[in-house]
């Protein structure tokens, strides 16, 4: 229900808005990187410990929102092991995201972290440019993405004609504020996964310091360099330790992996 409730609230402020508004153009973004069923598993590691585990996955069927075709993401990250006896996680994302503008309409954040917990729900107006949580409506900046949005858009970047050091601005949103998602290219270099081993490419997000991580430049990420563009690998130091993700099996995907070797 309250899923429902939540793609009802989207309908209204969309389809709710004035001809005059409702006319601007959003923008239109290819998209050969992921289809529909896509789903993405990673093992967590806490420096030596196996930590936890994730999973991305693009649901099966469209949401229209608004009369907008929409994708219907799902990130979700739980703890595992020994580790789960005294740090406990059961993180959930969802994002509703335009299938022509790859913007999202809805984002909905569940998370408990060692009894920490969030219960976000955000709707995106991009015609108005605003986004509304149960705490502020703010202004955001046209195509602003929240933090599962901003990882499908990423994938569909063109970065065939990058150099190590181009950096590809992304506008965020977090805790009802706008925050730089940046990624920063840092060249090609293969890399061995459970999976075999992957033509990549390798990056940098510009993360925002002091809330989480120590530096600017604390994670680095390798996707695969094919038109998937699937994470194979994040590593990064954060405020009291370090955390690497690897891919450990995938499903579904739009096209052939850069698999070099198995």
């Amino acid at each position: 229900m309250k899923k429902i409730f939540l793609f009802v609230i989207a309908f209204v402020l969309i389809a709710g808005l004035s001809d005059s508004v409702a006319q601007e153009t959003l923008r239109e973004i290819k998209n050969n990187a992921f289809k529909p069923g896509e789903v993405l598993k990673f093992r967590i590691h806490y420096g030596f410990v196996d930590a936890g585990e994730a999973t991305l996955e693009v649901k099966n069927e469209m949401q229209n929102i608004g009369g907008r075709e929409c994708y219907h993401m799902v990130g979700t990250g739980r703890s595992v092991g020994a580790f789960d006896w005294f740090f406990k996680v059961r993180d959930r994302y969802e994002s509703i995201i335009d299938q022509k503008a790859m913007i999202p309409w809805l984002f909905v954040r569940r998370v408990n972290e060692g009894g920490y917990l969030i219960n976000q729900n955000v709707s995106f107006n991009h015609y108005l440019d605003s986004a509304k949580s149960e705490k502020a409506t703010i202004s955001i900046p046209d195509n602003t993405q929240d933090l599962i949005s901003a990882f499908y858009y990423a994938r569909t970047i063109d970065f065939s004609k990058a150099h190590p050091g181009d950096i590809f601005p992304i506008t965020g949103y977090l805790d009802d504020a706008v925050i730089p998602l940046n990624i920063k290219y840092l060249g090609k270099e293969n890399v061995k996964t459970k999976l075999g081993t992957f033509q990549a490419v390798k990056f940098r997000p510009m993360l925002q310091e002091g809330r989480v991580f120590k530096d600017q430049e604390d994670m680095t990420v390798w996707i695969s360099d094919d038109k998937n563009r699937i994470p194979l690998r994040v590593q990064t130091d954060i405020l009291v330790g370090s955390i690497k993700m690897d891919l450990v099996g995938y499903e579904n995907l739009a096209n052939e992996p850069a698999l070099v070797k198995k």
